[in-house]
């Protein structure tokens, strides 16, 4: 496959978890949580398919596009090592999703990204909260769910937060 069809793949399985999730949180209090701005293109989908919800985005370091930034109050800049741990006293409540589209094609790096995510993003979310990532992610609080019928395996994880928790 060329990188190029890679690149359409993986950008259609993005929108196809985001439209699967904007539903399965409907009745769902709490923020959208971006993780990985990049270029903003899908911080900007976001805005339009869930208008009336706040979006925090985490980004290592900010280099997108000027109308796909949020505002100052909305953006936690830096390493997600650093980030996470202290993001609740930012947020104030749980989320109610939660996309992470964060490989970077470093196989090491990528999964490191990955445990750091395991280990701090169930904190952040509300019970029943959705979570979708580009990578796998393993955290007991986590209990996956089937991607869209559009979505080829191993292509975008999908994920219900568990439990009750505060």
């Amino acid at each position: 496959m060329s990188r190029l069809d890679s690149a359409i793949n993986r950008l259609t399985a993005q929108r196809d978890c985001l439209a699967m999730a904007a539903s399965l949180i409907d009745g769902i209090d709490g923020p959208v949580l971006e993780i990985g701005l990049g270029n903003g293109r899908t911080y900007d989908h976001l805005r339009s398919l869930m208008p009336a919800r706040r979006i925090f985005v985490f980004e290592r370091q900010l280099a997108a596009h000027l109308d796909s930034t949020p505002p100052d109050a909305d953006l936690l800049v830096g390493d997600l090592a650093d980030t996470l741990p202290r993001a609740r006293e930012r947020i104030g409540v749980p989320a109610a999703l939660a996309h992470a589209d964060i490989g970077c094609g470093d196989e090491a790096v990528d999964r490191a990204t990955a445990q750091s995510l395991s280990r701090w993003l169930p904190g952040l979310l509300a019970p029943a909260a959705i979570v979708l990532c580009d990578q796998s992610l393993d955290s007991p609080r986590l209990e996956p769910l089937s991607p869209p019928a559009s979505v080829a395996p191993d292509r975008y994880f999908c994920y219900r937060v568990a439990g009750d928790h505060e």
